[in-house]
């Protein structure tokens, strides 16, 4: 985000109907991520798990929405307390603000501003959801939501984009949500899974994509949306730099599927539609931090250098034992810490800010500041997420029993299935056919679905 300018009065900044229209267009945009979210990662799932992995996303829409009206915005944008939370009552619902009120510095009403980073705060614990698949209570993961963006969402927004936040005035660049999104978000994640555990059959039954087709559809939104999330986080269009973060994010992405897709075949020897999918996500992950320092050449390197990191990061969880079911350690909180580390190597000092990364003169510096930036958000993320999951896993439980997860999640938590096949084809079930769901095996055993 734009730094906030201090103007006098003389030099106060008018309504823009260009930049509010855009903005509000962005923000439209970056609200289609969520559903493009969830359709991705409902597609990665085993069938028995795509409703619940579905609403595991969309249920953010409505939690959030409400808490940031009633506080987040305030917790995150009002007036610094402290250097690490913001407050201020004219925020508390929305109330207190004028319909013509300008954001500060900016030719958006404030109203503008609060929908668009609504968004963000919207999408950030959705990002989370991919990693608890098959396994999570529904009322537990909504009650998860509501403390997360209390506690950790809401505060690190404002040490990253609030003024007075510790990390904004120590020189952190984070554009669009590298360090306040992709890794506060991996590093929950990580957190929440090192609490409830692995799924039930982890390394031992295929956990196959059920629906590619509707991961590439959920990619695709993805991909569209984060225009509006990277490029709109400038707030205006009037000095070019929107536009540079616009083909930047196209750029980088372009290169971190030919990345991902490069180590796919050489170490496995085929190009998958999943790893097209997941590096563009990867690639967008990246250059959400970096896309405002970096030349377009810079892009490039970023989206490569994602592509292949995340593409090697994702193995890891069988290395290491944990169950992060649809890889969001391995592209959100790798991509995001690549990207934010990167704009100490690539950044130009032209566009976003003068400040300079090591190709080009600026020193190890800004190397540092990302760094303390990147460390900071994962250490506390990592760590109060772990302790929310544990306090809801030790009180009302975090996980459904095992012969939930078994017979699966959706019938257990939603009372429905993705898909009916209790019709198809037409014309009466022949004799000894078994119930819907049930596989056709002569031994009629459960298998995987």
């Amino acid at each position: 985000m734009p730094p906030g300018i201090t103007t006098l009065a003389a030099d106060a900044p008018e309504l823009s109907a260009a930049n509010t229209g855009f903005m509000l267009i962005c923000s439209a945009l970056v609200m289609l991520m969520t559903p493009g979210l969830a359709f991705f990662y409902g597609g990665m799932v085993r069938v028995k798990s795509t409703l619940n992995m579905l609403m595991m996303s969309f249920i953010s829409l409505g939690i959030v929405t409400i808490l940031w009206v009633l506080y987040g915005f305030s917790l995150a944008f009002g007036t610094d307390v402290g250097s690490v939370i913001g407050w201020s009552s004219d925020f508390v619902g929305l109330s207190g603000i004028g319909v013509t009120e300008l954001w500060d510095g900016y030719t958006i009403p404030t109203y503008v501003f609060a929908v668009f980073q609504l968004m963000f705060a919207v999408l950030t614990p959705a990002l989370i959801s991919g990693a608890l698949a098959d396994r999570v209570k529904f009322t537990s993961w909504a009650l998860f939501i509501t403390l997360w963006v209390t506690v950790v969402y809401f505060p690190v927004a404002h040490w990253v984009w609030g003024a007075g936040g510790w990390l904004f005035e120590l020189g952190v660049i984070d554009f669009a949500g590298g360090t306040a999104v992709h890794i506060n978000a991996g590093a929950a994640a990580l957190g929440v899974i090192l609490v409830i555990g692995k799924r039930v059959g982890f390394k031992k039954d295929p956990m196959r994509p059920h629906s590619l087709p509707l991961v590439m559809l959920g990619a695709a939104l993805l991909w569209f949306g984060w225009f509006g999330f990277n490029a709109g986080s400038w707030l205006g269009n009037d000095d070019g730099v929107g536009a540079v973060m616009f083909v930047n994010t196209q750029v980088a992405t372009g290169a971190a599927v030919l990345g991902w897709l490069a180590y796919e075949k050489i170490r496995h020897g085929s190009f998958t539609t999943l790893g097209a999918a997941s590096g563009a996500v990867a690639g967008l992950v990246a250059i959400t931090p970096a896309g405002g320092a970096v030349s377009p050449l810079g892009a490039i390197a970023v989206g490569v250098i994602a592509g292949v990191l995340c593409a090697m990061a994702v193995s890891l969880k069988y290395k290491f034992g944990y169950d992060d079911s649809l890889d969001v350690v391995g592209v959100h909180l790798v991509g995001g810490i690549i990207g934010s580390l990167l704009v100490g190597f690539f950044a130009t000092g032209g566009v976003q800010s003068d400040a300079k990364g090591l190709f080009y003169g600026g020193g190890l510096e800004q190397l540092g500041k990302q760094a303390v930036g990147v460390f900071a958000v994962l250490a506390y993320s990592l760590v109060v997420s772990a302790v929310l999951a544990l306090i809801l896993d030790r009180t009302i439980g975090m996980r459904v029993s095992e012969d939930d997860e078994i017979s699966g999640i959706d019938q257990v938590e939603h009372a429905e299935t993705a898909y009916d096949f209790s019709g198809a084809g037409g014309g009466a079930a022949p004799r000894n056919t078994p119930a819907p769901g049930t596989p056709a095996t002569p031994t009629n055993k459960k298998v995987d679905a």
